[in-house]
């Protein structure tokens, strides 16, 4: 797609959400001149973030289940601006948003953020290992994903792409704070690729002031095939993983509390292809593998009722990923060559990353005349330790980061949120040559602005700022350790949330920003092609909707859009195509609830057709079906039965950035029942 026609669709994507919102305000005007209020009418399957300036989506416990997910990153892919590399397996996918994050070289380029109840958690740049997000989502009752940068800075520096945060069960969540203990299985069958899930789950609260949870979830998939039949290489797997939660409430009015929550996933894989992004053994050849991925969190908080000032949180983070892997002889067709010993080095090469964080964040509630204020500030001590492999310099990279977020609300109409983040790095090489220290800072920033009528509608803007700081993968190459990267985001939007619009009861939401982001001084990236350039500077833009219906009857729609486009310009002064912008592409749900026991809905994934550089990714529209039966009462009350086919009509297709032909026709039964 060419730029000026991506800039057409922009333009007329955007009038015709402006030309819907207005039509939708002048129907609520009509019944009811003042402010509608908080509505509770029928629900479609996502809530749409329109209080915020902040172009984010959460994907709650009931859509987790509803998606039937068997990686993290099925359970985001919906998400405007989120593109996967692969993702129906742990090994060799990635999360990529707004054309950075994983792809299809390295698992992460640090520009996409990910945390599990607070914690850092994934390695840095391994080569061809994937995105190295070893974890289940029965393990999670929400995922919170930010796209660019005017809501990272609570969470990191250098965030381009986004954050992903996940949240992890509670005790409570199963006993509804009832005293007692609860048990909950899950069985989960898949047709492609033979798959099989166990989750077990007990919930105990001993008395009001204790929560306890464990869940061992073991999940197993053979090779699947794709649309046309051949299996698809390289994509059987088994995951066991581990939760355990527990939580402690006390002191006066019982405003502290203590909560400490433990994640473990395993993966051993024996002679597989050391490239985790292809489907059969290439150069590099063939390795047994073991993963071990770990994050254990440690929360205090303290929030007292007569004190708006204080809601303080202290947690200690600590999460552990290990990487050992161990070369198969006479896998590689290098052997015998000048490369044997590079492949070996690579190829053997153990890997170990260990990230721990003290993190202290506060919120403060005040008024300044006719302002009010939720001021958000925080300190982070972190230390990320990397151990010395046969292919990569180790290290450790210290870090101090201060930050202040205050959405200031003046009246019900207007949110100007600034935000400010100061971090400074020091990193410590443990190998000569590249056993130097390296210090490094920088001052981020960005405001939002938000004003909201009487009526529903609401517009807003924002502008940011971020350094990416050197990584511990960049002490290969001593100029990278005194330079970073610079992004500015910029983003326009306007959204609608009301009721009563077409017929009384029923309820919409819809919400679009467009972004423009520009990075400089780059140096994660070459041009990737032969002989490679590097690149100097990264410019993208696009468009982002989201939108919901829902009526009274149980009849609801959800839509989400992304239109992207991308630009690199290299060192030697051309420019092309960002090789890593993200397909067109739109998906579509239209569902009905029957009461609180029966959910059925269609749900149409479609991608544009998309050429980078002279390669072109034909596109594609994909069928899925989900009904979802949860009794009432009676023998099966307690019980939830789902039924999901996915690729209905079996098409054979490669979703853009990804390096393996996505599953065919998959058939998934879920049965849950707690006791």
């Amino acid at each position: 797609m060419t730029p000026t026609r991506k800039r057409t669709l922009l333009l007329g994507t955007t009038s015709l959400l402006l030309i819907t919102i207005n039509t939708a305000a002048l129907h609520a005007q009509e019944a009811d001149q003042g402010f509608l209020g908080t509505l509770v009418l029928g629900e479609s399957k996502r809530k749409v973030q329109t209080d915020t300036a902040i172009p984010q989506t959460t994907v709650d416990q009931e859509e987790i289940n509803d998606r039937q997910a068997g990686t993290v990153a099925q359970l985001i892919d919906s998400v405007p601006g989120v593109n996967l590399v692969n993702g129906s397996t742990p090994q060799g996918s990635g999360i990529n948003i707004r054309g950075f994050g994983a792809n299809s070289t390295y698992g992460t380029d640090q520009k996409v953020a990910v945390q599990i109840d607070g914690a850092n958690v994934g390695a840095e740049e391994l080569y061809r290992i994937g995105t190295q997000l070893f974890t289940d989502p029965f393990l999670y009752k929400n995922v919170n994903v930010i796209r660019g940068t005017v809501g990272s800075f609570e969470f990191g520096s250098g965030i381009v792409g986004g954050v992903v945060q996940l949240e992890t069960k509670d005790a409570s969540d199963l006993t509804g704070g009832e005293l007692g203990h609860v048990l909950a299985q899950t069985l989960e069958f898949s047709s492609n690729g033979n798959g099989l899930t166990s989750s077990s789950v007990l919930a105990w609260q001993p008395t009001q002031d204790m929560e306890f949870l464990l869940n061992y979830t073991w999940r197993d998939q053979d090779n699947q095939q794709d649309g046309n039949g051949d299996d698809i290489g390289n994509s059987a797997f088994t995951l066991p993983s581990g939760l355990f939660k527990a939580k402690y409430t006390f002191g006066e009015n019982h405003d502290q509390s203590l909560t400490f929550s433990a994640t473990k996933t395993t993966s051993s894989e024996r002679d597989v292809p050391y490239d985790t992004f292809i489907t059969t053994t290439d150069m590099f050849g063939n390795v047994d593998r073991d993963i071990e991925t770990s994050a254990a969190t440690l929360t205090y908080n303290f929030n007292p009722e007569d004190n708006n000032l204080i809601d303080l949180d202290v947690q200690l983070s600590y999460a552990d990923q290990q990487i050992d892997q161990t070369y198969i002889e006479g896998s590689s067709s290098l052997e015998g060559s000048a490369q044997e010993g590079q492949v070996r080095a690579l190829t053997n090469a153990d890997h170990r990353y260990r990230t721990t964080k003290l993190s202290f964040k506060n919120t403060s509630l005040f008024d300044t005349n006719t302002i009010s204020h939720e001021l958000r500030t925080g300190l982070e001590l972190i230390r990320k330790k990397r151990l010395d492999a046969n292919s990569a310099t180790g290290g450790v990279d210290d870090r101090i980061a201060v930050y202040a977020v205050d959405d200031m609300r003046i009246g019900n109409a207007w949110t100007i949120t600034p935000a400010l983040r100061y971090e400074t790095s020091e990193i410590t090489g443990s190998t000569a040559p590249n056993d130097g220290v390296y210090d490094n800072d920088a001052l981020m920033g960005g405001l939002s602005v938000r004003y909201a009528f009487d009526n529903g509608f609401a517009v807003f803007g924002s502008g940011a700022y971020t350094e990416s700081l050197p990584i511990l993968d960049d002490l290969n190459n001593a100029a990278y350790m005194t330079l970073s990267e610079k992004a500015k985001t910029y983003e326009l939007g306007a959204s609608y949330d009301g009721g009563d619009l077409f017929r009384s009861g029923d309820s919409f939401a819809i919400k679009a920003n467009v972004y423009k982001t520009e990075l400089s001084d780059v140096t994660s990236y070459t041009n990737g092609g032969r002989p490679s350039v590097n690149v100097d500077s990264i410019d993208t833009e696009g468009f982002e909707l989201e939108a919901s219906y829902a009526m009274e009857s149980g009849l609801y729609l959800d839509m989400n859009a992304n239109v992207t486009d991308g630009t690199q310009h290299l060192a030697d002064g051309t420019q092309n195509d960002w090789r890593f912008t993200g397909a067109d592409s739109l998906r579509f749900t239209v569902g009905k609830k029957f009461g609180e026991e029966l959910d059925l809905s269609w749900e149409m994934v479609a991608n544009a057709s998309i050429e980078v550089n002279g390669t072109e990714t034909a596109g594609f529209g994909v069928h899925n079906l989900r009904a979802t039966y949860i009794p009432q009462q009676g023998v099966l009350k307690d019980t939830q039965i789902r039924v999901g086919l996915e690729n209905v009509f079996d098409r054979d297709y490669t979703p853009h950035q990804s390096t393996r032909s996505a599953p065919g026709r998959n058939l998934k039964l879920t049965l849950s029942r707690t006791f």
